[in-house]
């Protein structure tokens, strides 16, 4: 890791690949600080559909190396290092992280986000013991037996076809009246023998003993409540942007995404925020490879001279 920078790219995952890539061919030099393990949340899926060049869908632990293969090809520096944080210096920012500091003229944040977590009694303590985000992995060790996945959403839907593929039997925890994935995911759902679907319920608490052993579960519309006998429930309630260390230097939304104007600018001169971790991001792995490339751009024409807006044009954009 050398000690300046054209552009410092904080984050690993597509979004963040891309934008190293695309700044790279651009011409800068360029750092990508890609956390422990770089790819993020598309590590974890197993086939990832809609993405142009991929009829067939990809695995996202396919896909994440090599886009890293190739935005190093393209001559970005790509460091399994966490951004711990960012201080403006000189007209420039010292970007703080693992392995040390590294002075940047143009920062773009993808630091993606995190699955939320359900935040009921009894989930923390079972972590990794029941409780996981990751099908395709624990898939294989429950098949035969009974996986609970919590949500109506994409990310829902794809766990639990992963789940049922795998030989779990799996039930769909969903508190509406009605799944809101894709349609595609929807029809494969509700023709599966091995997915049960049960609309207008809410998880209240995650039982066991050193392993997970039961939910309970109770009902939108009459408040009930029961056990669900499960060895496993996945949460998939919506994601929470991974923007904490940043809350003072960009602003945030009021679900603590990072603010940014049409040209991915922040409130920070020189701070561009591309992919999940972006106000308004959709969350489609073709949108936010296509973010973190235009996100490069916009910090190329930052670095030619382009004019930075107030922070009050591009908090009201």
């Amino acid at each position: 890791m050398r000690d300046e920078y054209d552009v410092v790219v904080a984050g690993g995952g597509l979004a963040g690949l891309s934008a190293g890539l695309t700044a790279a061919r651009i011409g800068h030099s360029v750092l990508v600080l890609a956390g422990a393990v770089p790819g993020g949340l598309l590590l974890t899926i197993d086939r990832i559909d809609g993405l142009p060049g991929h009829p067939d869908g990809v695995a996202g632990y396919e896909l994440c190396p090599i886009a890293q293969t190739q935005a190093e090809a393209a001559g970005a520096e790509v460091v399994a290092a966490e951004v711990d944080g960012l201080e403006a210096e000189d007209g420039a920012w010292t970007v703080a992280c693992d392995g040390g500091n590294a002075r940047a003229h143009a920062v773009i944040l993808a630091t993606g986000a995190r699955f939320r977590a359900l935040g009921v009694p009894g989930e923390d303590g079972l972590q990794g013991r029941g409780v996981s985000t990751c099908a395709s992995c624990d898939g294989p060790l429950l098949a035969g037996r009974t996986a609970a996945v919590v949500g109506g959403g994409d990310s829902a839907l794809q766990e639990a076809l992963t789940l049922a593929e795998a030989g779990a039997r799996v039930v769909i925890l969903h508190r509406g009246d009605e799944l809101g994935g894709q349609d595609s995911y929807r029809g494969r759902v509700e023709e599966h023998a091995g997915i049960e679907v049960r609309y207008g319920v809410i998880v209240e608490e995650v039982l066991g003993d050193g392993k997970i052993q039961a939910l309970r579960v109770q009902s939108v519309e009459t408040g009930s409540a029961e056990e669900l006998e499960v060895d496993a429930v996945f949460p998939f309630v919506g994601l929470r942007p991974n923007s904490d260390r940043f809350a003072a230097l960009v602003a945030l939304d009021s679900d603590g995404a990072v603010v940014t104007d049409e040209r991915l600018r922040t409130t920070s001169a020189g701070v561009f925020a591309a992919g999940v971790l972006r106000s308004g991001a959709v969350a489609r792995a073709a949108a936010v490879s296509g973010e973190g490339a235009a996100a490069a751009v916009a910090a190329h024409a930052y670095l030619a001279g382009d004019v930075w807006p107030a922070a009050a044009a591009l908090e009201s954009s």
